[in-house]
């Protein structure tokens, strides 16, 4: 009885802290050209962390790099459908060697965004498993991070503090052109805790949301 009592409060432990990682871009396998973090599957909290580029423990160790064409589109995918309302963005930070073995440290520019729609004056999020990105087609060639970021905001601050879930692929582009990617950011220092993107509270006279950090690059 005393093992079965544990176990079920283990599990509804873990199931009440469960929440979900990007594992898969395209069609490769787990991890196979992802970053592989070592906190499971929680989120980065800390704004002044470097665990903010690609996710706690997540280095290019044993991680592939895939070619990518500059204009391509490319599908991150979840373990679980992701369940936090809150935005996605896709950055890019170019390597200055091999992509595995970049830090991150360098400059980050934004490709993307996915924010609410707003109607009749409620919000709807895209919470999904999966989420596309096109890659600018005027991007140089070279190594690059491109990362994945999703930001919960169902906690509103400063009651609660907003969650990045975080994965970063390793890629090569190829076919680009000479655009100048613009604006770039450093991370840490991207977001602000004043942002109002990250301070929204969806609950309360919620009608319009700007997705917090530099502004997309068109390419």
């Amino acid at each position: 009885m005393k093992f079965t009592l544990a176990a079920t409060v283990a599990f509804l432990a873990s199931s009440a802290n469960a929440h979900y990682i990007f594992e898969y871009l395209d069609s490769g396998a787990a991890y196979q050209y992802i970053r592989e973090n070592t906190n499971y599957n929680s989120p980065v909290t800390d704004l002044s962390s470097n665990d903010l580029r690609c996710n706690v423990g997540a280095t290019g160790t044993g991680t592939a790099t895939v070619s990518i064409a500059a204009g391509s589109s490319h599908t991150f995918k979840s373990d679980v459908a992701v369940y936090h309302q809150g935005p996605v963005s896709f950055y890019m930070s170019k390597a200055p060697g091999d992509a595995s073995a970049y830090d991150g440290s360098g400059d980050w520019f934004k490709i993307a965004d996915i924010g609410p729609t707003f109607s009749g004056g409620t919000a709807t999020w895209d919470l999904s498993q999966t989420y596309s990105v096109t890659i600018p087609k005027s991007l140089p060639n070279g190594n690059y991070l491109l990362r994945i970021q999703q930001l919960a905001i169902h906690n509103p601050y400063p009651g609660g503090i907003p969650q990045f879930y975080i994965s970063c692929a390793q890629v090569t582009v190829t076919g680009g052109g000479s655009g100048s990617p613009s604006p770039t950011a450093k991370i840490p220092g991207f977001i602000k805790v004043t942002d109002p993107g990250y301070t929204a509270n969806i609950y309360s006279n919620f009608n319009n949301y700007t997705v917090p950090g530099p502004a997309v690059w068109q390419g």
